[in-house]
């Protein structure tokens, strides 16, 4: 069974820092894209940052570059979202994903992912 676990989510004041883990077990890390995504209340979910398998290159949304930094651990099957100089506008339920196939998921398409974590809330005050 396929299973991926998020924490480190909480009450931040803006300015502040968060780092995220997501913990997973069930497939074979080593060889998928990993993704994480956010959803704020009333907005769809969007993809933040994702981390290829392969080399460990990634992608950022715009409206998180310079500020967020995806990495991987593959000895742990653990991936990470360090999050900087975060605004009231990142407050959201962050969810780590696997796609559904080696391959895809480097662009952090919501519909190339199949299965998702429980989500950690991530609450940024002004």
């Amino acid at each position: 069974e396929v299973q991926l676990v998020e924490s480190g989510g909480g009450l931040v004041q803006a300015g502040g820092s968060l780092r995220l883990s997501c913990t997973t077990s069930g497939f074979t890390f080593d060889d998928y894209n990993i993704g994480w995504f956010r959803q704020a209340p009333g907005k769809e979910r969007e993809g933040v940052s994702c981390i290829s398998s392969s080399d460990g290159s990634t992608y950022y949304a715009d409206s998180v570059k310079g500020r967020f930094t995806i990495s991987r651990d593959n000895a742990k099957n653990t991936v990470y979202l360090q999050m900087n100089s975060l605004k009231p506008e990142d407050t959201a339920v962050y969810y780590c994903a696997a796609p559904r196939s080696y391959g895809l998921g480097y662009y952090c398409h919501a519909y190339e992912y199949d299965s998702w974590g429980q989500g950690t809330q991530v609450t940024v005050s002004s």
